[in-house]
């Protein structure tokens, strides 16, 4: 019996370490075959900010969690923030896991800050009917870069472009231009995509169709949906990270990756007109608090805006001579209510705020100014608030006293008793010393004429 039980032990240790060296590269290779069938993709729609930014970098962090084999972007982009552009450059750039941007659905365009973004994919591929293109680089607080001559004086005349005429004046314009050029061209070597359209597409603005795009060379692929993109990316050799890989996406599995809470938030805060409204709720909280101390509410409420609008601010391509005139409009504003100024605070205070909210927001970058009709309708709401107190303050100033000393002068008493010179008087319910010039009878109406300590002088009302 007991050499039986020996037995047993020795085979149930056998089976057990079989198992144990067995099992592991099964669940191994069931793990890479899973990872070479999955795609991640992503949809971003609308400028490049700072929530775009957020969105794709989380998300690329997790398709390589996933052991993901291929990232896709499904985009359709009028551009955005370069500063925006470029952390997401930078993640493409520093991606294990191959890129690949897709300018979806026909219609859709991938222009100014989008077309970096394709210039840095591993793979750039475009549907029907799209564009990209017109990657001029917008300064803030002023009018778009010139244009500035290539390296070659004649290469404009043999294309048959017009010579762009430099602009000495605006060097801070040509710095910038001259950077994102060279920016540009350096992400088209590294992808061995066209250079000099590239440098076309800043310097002149210049926009291409799909169709031209793919003759080009300044995208890898023309596809008419997602699953033909997957078909003609089967097999395709690409360079990544210094290695050569070839795609194998027969089979793949898509899974998309929609933006969390956190995303969401961030986009509707970033909003330029959100972040406008809430900087405006947070002022007119914290006056409102400040004028009513103990309110609590529009205290507690308006401190939350402010910074949410204040991290909005940060984010966002800001002009401070907005912001600060938009305050010393409203500080105006409330001020015309206790100083008697007569319009002029008020009115000065009104267009103080319309000139600073509508150069808040001084870009011309796609997607990140401020609605001129919503500035306008905070500006109506603003000027009828204005208007509404001073007319108070008006009729406030021609009505008669009610309080005080000065409310009693022109009063009527009645006398409480007969009296010659001095005597008591009723009046407001109370009774009063007063001083008549000439004899008075009880129940007489009595008019106060002066005042001097607590002695009324009457007169008999005639």
């Amino acid at each position: 019996m007991l050499k039986q039980l020996s037995i047993w032990k020795y085979v149930l240790a056998t089976a057990i370490i079989w198992l144990f060296f067995a099992l592991p590269p099964v669940f191994s290779d069931t793990s890479k075959t899973a990872a070479a069938n999955k795609a991640i993709f992503i949809s971003i729609d609308g400028a490049i900010g700072p929530a775009t930014k957020d969105y794709l970098v989380r998300s690329l962090e997790k398709a390589s969690q996933k052991n993901a084999s291929l990232f896709i972007i499904q985009m359709n982009t009028p551009g955005g923030l370069d500063s925006s552009m470029r952390d997401i450059i930078k993640e493409i750039l520093a991606s294990r896991i191959p890129v690949v941007t897709y300018v979806t659905p026909s219609g859709a365009r991938a222009a100014s800050a989008g077309t970096y973004i394709l210039y840095a994919s591993h793979i750039a591929a475009m549907a029907p009917a799209t564009n990209l293109g017109a990657a001029t680089p917008v300064q803030i607080g002023g009018a778009s870069p010139p244009e500035l001559p290539t390296d070659d004086p004649d290469k404009s005349k043999k294309n048959g472009d017009p010579q762009p005429t430099p602009n000495n004046k605006d060097a801070m314009s040509r710095k910038a231009v001259n950077d994102a050029v060279a920016y540009i061209q350096g992400l088209a070597e590294l992808r061995g995509r066209n250079k000099e359209w590239a440098e076309k597409a800043v310097r002149q603005a210049a926009s291409l169709t799909a169709t031209d795009a793919l003759k080009q060379n300044v995208v890898d692929l023309l596809a008419t949906d997602i699953s033909d993109l997957l078909k003609q990316l089967h097999g395709r050799k690409i360079k990544i990270q210094q290695q050569e890989i070839i795609l194998d996406t027969q089979g793949m599995i898509l899974e998309s990756i929609e933006p969390d809470w956190r995303n969401q938030l961030l986009s509707i805060i970033t909003d330029p007109n959100v972040a406008y409204i809430l900087m405006l709720i947070g002022i007119y909280g914290l006056i409102f608090e400040f004028s009513n101390p103990g309110a609590m509410i529009p205290g507690t409420v308006g401190a939350i805006c402010l910074l949410l609008a204040l991290f909005a601010f940060q984010a966002l391509p800001i002009n401070y001579a907005g912001f600060a005139l938009i305050a010393l409009g409203i500080i105006f504003m409330i001020a015309e209510a206790f100083v008697p100024s007569f319009g002029a605070l008020g009115i000065g205070g009104v267009v103080a705020f319309v000139v600073g909210s509508i150069i808040l927001m001084d870009t011309e970058v796609p997607g990140f100014g401020v609605s001129l009709p919503l500035i306008g309708a905070f500006a109506l709401v603003s000027s009828a608030l204005f208007t509404v107190v001073l007319v108070m303050a008006l009729k406030a100033r021609r009505r008669p006293v009610v309080s005080g000393q000065e409310e009693l002068i022109g009063a009527i008493g009645e006398a409480q008793q007969d009296f010659e010179e001095q005597g008591y008087i009723h009046l407001h319910g109370e009774s009063w010393n007063a001083i008549a010039g000439s004899p008075v009878k009880k129940g007489q109406k009595l008019k106060v004429t002066k005042i001097e300590g607590l002695n009324l002088y009457v007169e008999p009302v005639r």
